[in-house]
């Protein structure tokens, strides 16, 4: 017999509602969603009763470092992190040492994960001007999609000859998920704010450098790549109110050939910030006005936007703390990122259900993943309990991540993450991650 769990009297919110209901897990699957008591003795019974249950953050882009920047972060030690903050799935990107590049490379990261990893995961297969053959062998089913960096990167990973994006574009059947900023705008504004600033630029400079122009030259030309050879692009992490004008929102999401994700952080700080967080708000692209981030909310709620993520990258604390030039941008942010956007909901910025559809079931829609997203019968057990009554304040001896800092360190939290279900196994309760549950790797239906 499967493992049983029987969850009760749970504040489900689930495709758009809410009701008190009951979920049977029997092994990696959702048995029974139902509103009347479920009559069956279960291996374990947990008594939900004013609690909320949605269905797993799946996260589509985080960077945890692993190979080659094991110094700032592992496999896993940041899936740890994600499924104490409600993340069961998440998609990792090409950045690593070495560059994500070739099959062998990928296969590689899957072993690791299959492991090492708490979290279900998927990794992304990366592009650079030179290897388009092995992007060409990446099988659709298996894995989530093909990366490039249109913008300043680590190592190979920049693609900015307009000959190999064409090819890419054309010839790519799979999702290509983009960062869009224009490196030549970039390094123009470097060059010239280094020149006034020297070497001691104040780091509010940063959205000035990384501008907003920058970030819509690139996009739109993804968006015209992608539109002139019916491409499946998908655009990472909008900072910008110029650059939501560019995605549709009158038709359903399934239809789109062309989407886009917002991030936690250009949905929560400002430049008004910097003053204050410095270096640890440091991201590329850059969090930029109070109005962008309006605007991206307000595309996030009208779909425009479709998606919400992370876009995870630790550091060390010593790295970040350095002058413009010299500290990294990015930051950990999967342990914090639910309990964020329900603070947001309750000053009314989102809806719960909206919260879900972003967070969860359109991140499954846009990649086409197999049977997560939802909590629905036939479907895996990644599930999330959630206390909206539990105050907590972020610090260091809580924070999971390995560099052990966070950008909301200080911050006090009144929701809580109460239990974490990957694939039918509890793989964090009471405040502790339970090491020895292991995800699974994710399959699409495409």
């Amino acid at each position: 017999m499967a493992n049983t769990i029987l969850i009760k009297n749970a504040t489900i919110v689930n495709e758009g509602k809410q009701f008190v209901g009951h979920v049977l897990i029997e092994g990696d699957k959702i048995k029974t969603v139902s509103e009347t008591e479920i009559a069956i003795k279960a291996n374990r019974e947990i008594d939900a009763t004013g609690k909320l249950l949605i269905p797993g953050m799946i996260d589509d882009q985080v960077h945890f470092r692993e190979p080659g920047l094991t110094h700032k972060a592992e496999i896993k030690t940041e899936a740890r992190a994600a499924v104490a903050g409600g993340i069961t799935t998440f998609m990792e990107m090409p950045n690593t040492v070495p560059n994500t590049l070739t099959q062998e490379l990928l296969q590689d990261k899957y072993d690791i994960a299959a492991a090492n990893s708490v979290a279900n995961y998927s990794f992304f297969m990366g592009a650079s001007n030179d290897n388009l053959k092995e992007v060409l062998k990446t099988d659709p089913r298996k894995v989530c999609g093909v990366k490039v960096f249109m913008g300043s990167s680590t190592g190979n990973m920049l693609v900015d000859s307009k000959e190999v994006l064409n090819h890419l574009f054309q010839e790519c059947g799979m999702l290509i998920a983009t960062h869009c900023e224009d490196e030549a705008t970039i390094r123009a504004n470097t060059e010239y704010y280094r020149n006034l600033y020297g070497e001691d630029l104040p780091m509010k400079m940063h959205p000035v450098i990384r501008s907003v122009e920058a970030c819509y030259k690139s996009s739109s030309m993804a968006i015209d790549l992608a539109e002139k050879y019916n491409t499946r692009l998908h655009i990472l992490h909008i900072s910008t109110a110029k650059e939501t004008e560019l995605f549709r929102n009158d038709i359903p999401l399934s239809e789109k050939r062309i989407t886009a994700e917002a991030c936690v952080h250009h949905l929560w700080f400002s430049d008004e910030d910097y003053e204050r967080y410095g270096s640890n708000i440091k991201w590329n692209p850059a969090v930029k006005t109070a109005k962008d981030r309006d605007a991206i909310w307000k595309a996030v709620n009208d779909n425009r936007i479709d998606i919400i993520a992370t876009d995870h990258a630790p550091h060390t604390k010593e790295e970040k703390a350095n002058s413009y030039f010299k500290a990294p941008s990015g930051g950990p942010l999967v342990q914090h990122a639910l309990v964020a956007l329900l603070e947001q909901y309750k000053n009314g910025r989102i809806t719960l259900e909206h919260l879900v559809y972003k967070t969860s079931h359109a991140p499954a829609e846009c990649f086409q993943i197999e049977k997560r997203g939802y909590i629905r019968e036939g479907y895996f057990a990644d599930l999330v309990l959630i206390n909206l009554d539990s105050s907590w304040e972020v610090n260091s001896s809580n924070i999971l991540s390995k560099c052990q800092w966070s950008p909301f360190e200080g911050t006090t939290f009144s929701s809580s993450i109460d239990t974490t279900f990957v694939s039918g196994e509890i793989a964090y309760e009471n405040g502790r991650v339970n090491t020895s549950v292991r995800g699974q790797r994710l399959t699409f239906e495409r």
